[in-house]
């Protein structure tokens, strides 16, 4: 993916007092079944809708400097439902899966009899290129490199997708990519960062309407 985003003109402030809140796009029909779901464009279900309402409950109560989305309809129609007036910012889409997209984790491990994962193994090629976990990685330095100055005057509301928010929190947290696998975000989910001491940390983590009883498999 191409990067034409410009650096910022001065280096993140030290500790910025905003908080960071990250917002998952609600459920579609492909994150119910578990289906690893990049580029492609789908909608949300009603459920989907009804997580991004209570989603936008949820934030009322932050005062926002910046919003920003992915341009993917998910996302988008995530900030509008949770009545967040949101920036698209195209590095902020799902991790392009290449050859993988549409499928789901068991059917991937049937068909290469281990216990594959996309953090462990990576990707192959597709319909589209696909990306490491590295590069994804980068995408979401960008972002920050963004993000953080805007954190010095007020918060900051990203709406995007599972594990690209899952390796932006990894790189917020200044730990490797693959952290990621080990911290999971249901659809519709909202959770928060933060610094804490001068260390950057989680102050909640994956929270919506009601406690996951299942690791989301999306």
């Amino acid at each position: 993916m191409a990067i034409n985003d410009p650096l910022p003109e001065h280096p993140a402030p030290d500790t910025p007092p905003g908080k960071l809140v990250l917002l998952r796009h609600g459920e579609t029909e492909w994150s119910k079944q578990g289906k690893h779901t990049g580029l492609t464009d789908i909608p949300l279900t009603p459920r989907g809708e009804d997580l991004a309402r209570a989603a936008g409950e949820l934030v009322t109560g932050y005062d926002f400097a910046l919003i920003l989305t992915s341009p993917l309809e998910r996302a988008k129609r995530t900030a509008e439902l949770a009545g967040l007036d949101a920036e698209v910012d195209p590095l902020l889409v799902e991790w392009d899966y290449g050859g993988y997209e549409g499928r789901t984790t068991r059917e991937i491990r049937a068909e290469l009899g281990y216990n594959w994962s996309a953090f462990t193994h990576g990707v192959i090629r597709g319909a589209t290129p696909g990306e490491t976990v590295e590069e994804v990685a980068a995408r979401a330095s960008r972002v920050l490199t963004r993000v953080l100055p805007a954190m010095a005057v007020g918060d900051v509301a990203l709406v995007a997708h599972g594990h690209f928010l899952r390796i932006l929190t990894a790189v917020f947290l200044r730990l490797a990519p693959r952290f990621g696998a080990q911290i999971t975000l249901n659809a519709g989910s909202v959770s928060v960062l933060s610094f804490y001491r001068e260390q950057p940390a989680i102050l909640s983590w994956n929270y919506g309407p009601e406690l996951p009883l299942v690791p989301s498999e999306s």
